[in-house]
C-alpha cells in the first residue's frame, strides 16, 4: 500500500464527517423549526393528538418544547449523540400518527398527498437520527 491510498482514506473519512455534520445541523434546524411551530400555530397540531388524550394543548406545547430542546442539544457536542437517540425515539413514537394519517378519510395533515409525502419524510428522520446516534453525532 502506498501513501496515496492512506491519503485517499483520510480524505474520504474527512468528507464523510463533514457530510454527517451538515446533516446533523439540518436535522437540528428542522427540529427547532418544527418545535417552534407548536407555539406559533398550535391549532395545526390539534388533529394529530388523539381525542382520547386529555390536555391536548399541553401535549402540543410539551412536544414543541421537546423538539426545540432536542434540536438545540443536537448542536452541543457533549449531548449530540444522546439528542440524536432521543429524536430517534420521538420520531418512532410519532410514526403511528403518520401511518394513521395516510389511511384516514380525513388526514390531519390536510390531504392524502401531504400524508403520503410526510410518511416517507418521517422514515428519513428516523433513519437519519439513528445514524447520527450510531456515528456519535
Amino acid at each position: 500500500m502506498n501513501i496515496h491510498f492512506y491519503i485517499s482514506l483520510y480524505t474520504q473519512n474527512k468528507d464523510m464527517k463533514l457530510i454527517w455534520n451538515i446533516l446533523k445541523v439540518l436535522l437540528a434546524v428542522f427540529m427547532i423549526y418544527a418545535g417552534s411551530q407548536h407555539f406559533i400555530n398550535p391549532d395545526f397540531f390539534n388533529p394529530f393528538v388523539p381525542d382520547v388524550l386529555v390536555f391536548k394543548t399541553a401535549i402540543i406545547y410539551g412536544s414543541g418544547i421537546l423538539e426545540v430542546g432536542l434540536g438545540i442539544l443536537l448542536l452541543v457536542p457533549k449531548f449530540a449523540s444522546k439528542a440524536a437517540l432521543a429524536i430517534f425515539v420521538l420520531m418512532l413514537l410519532f410514526l403511528p400518527i403518520h401511518i394513521w394519517d395516510v389511511f384516514s378519510d380525513t388526514p390531519a395533515i390536510g390531504s392524502h398527498q401531504a400524508a403520503l409525502i410526510r410518511l416517507p419524510m418521517q422514515l428519513v428522520l428516523i433513519a437519519l437520527s439513528f445514524k447520527l446516534y450510531k456515528t456519535n453525532a
